[in-house]
């Protein structure tokens, strides 16, 4: 099974030790699914993760450290076709481009509204509460 992480799902996860989100994140690898990663989506992490709204609990090193780590165990898909316009968010269009190039089952997501009306493509957007119970509760 194969999927993509969203941003949110990321700062969440370093945000707070409570959620389904640092549950999903804390068990990278995992042998029951594989997590694909873009150039694109990997410069919106570290522009999120770094610039955005701090994560006092964390350094910036430890951060970049995190996310090298994160970009070591990922999937890295190349995209060669583009989209776009189908979502609303531009950035949202850039995480559907890597779910159809990766072939992936779900898009990883505490925003599934912001990928109503895909339909018509495989990935499904679900939160990471839903993914953690479709794989047993058991992450």
């Amino acid at each position: 099974m194969r999927l993509v992480i969203d941003t949110n799902v990321l700062y969440s996860a370093l945000r707070s030790k409570r959620g389904a989100s640092y549950r999903l994140i804390s068990q990278l690898p995992c042998k029951t699914f594989q997590v694909m990663l873009s150039v694109p989506l990997y410069v919106e992490y570290q522009e999120v993760l770094l610039k955005g709204k701090p994560l006092e609990r964390y350094s910036k090193q430890e951060i970049l450290g995190f996310l090298r780590y994160f970009c070591k165990i990922c999937i890295h898909q190349e995209i060669f076709y583009l989209w776009r316009p189908i979502l609303k968010d531009q950035k949202d269009d850039m995480i559907l481009e890597l779910a159809v190039a990766g072939d992936c089952d779900y898009i990883v997501t505490h925003n599934i509204k912001h990928f109503k009306g895909l339909e018509q493509f495989k990935p499904k957007p679900i939160t990471p509460k839903e993914f953690i119970g479709l794989q047993g509760g058991s992450l």
